[in-house]
C-alpha cells in the first residue's frame, strides 16, 4: 500500500470513528430546586423618615450576611408593612411583608409574615413565602431597630 493510500485509510478511519461518536449530546440534567433555611438578624439605624415610613439601614448576619435595608410603613394603628433588601456578597435578596405592631413604654415591637420576591447574582431565582419577620424599635435618637427574618426559600 502506498503512503498516500495508507494516509487515506487512516483519515477515513478517523472520519468513521468520529461519525460513530457524533451522537447528539445528552440533554443537560434538569436543575433540581434547592431549599435553604434563611435565618437573618439585622441591627439597623434610622436613615430617614417620610410620613408613616421609617427607613433603616445596617448589617445582617446569618445565612446571607451583608448590608440590609428595611422600609417599615405604619398602615393603621396596629398594622405595618415592610420591604426588606439584603445585599450579601455576590447578590441581593428582596422581600416584602405585613404584620402587626405594639407600642410599649420605650419600644415598638412588630411581627408578621413575608415573602422573598427575587434574588440577583448568586441568589438569582431565590424565592419563598410564609417566612416570618419580627423586630423591635428603640424609641430614642435615630430609632435603632433589630429585625429577624427566618423561613425556607427555594432556588
Amino acid at each position: 500500500m502506498s503512503v498516500l493510500a495508507a494516509s487515506a485509510v487512516v483519515a477515513l478511519s478517523a472520519v468513521v470513528a468520529a461519525g460513530a461518536d457524533s451522537r447528539p449530546s445528552p440533554a443537560p440534567a434538569a436543575h433540581a430546586a434547592k431549599t435553604i433555611a434563611l435565618n437573618e438578624s439585622g441591627h439597623l439605624l434610622e436613615t430617614s423618615r417620610h410620613n408613616f415610613t421609617l427607613n433603616e439601614e445596617g448589617s445582617a448576619s446569618g445565612t446571607a450576611a451583608g448590608k440590609i435595608y428595611v422600609h417599615l410603613t405604619t398602615v393603621s394603628s396596629t398594622r405595618v408593612t415592610a420591604e426588606i433588601n439584603i445585599y450579601p456578597h455576590g447578590g441581593s435578596l428582596t422581600g416584602h411583608g405585613a404584620g402587626t405592631y405594639h407600642r410599649g413604654a420605650t419600644t415598638i415591637s412588630f411581627s408578621g409574615s413575608m415573602s422573598i420576591d427575587r434574588g440577583t447574582g448568586s441568589y438569582a431565582g431565590v424565592h419563598g413565602s410564609g417566612l416570618s419577620f419580627s423586630g423591635t424599635i428603640e424609641e430614642s435618637n435615630h430609632d435603632p431597630i433589630t429585625v429577624h427574618v427566618s423561613g425556607l426559600v427555594s432556588s
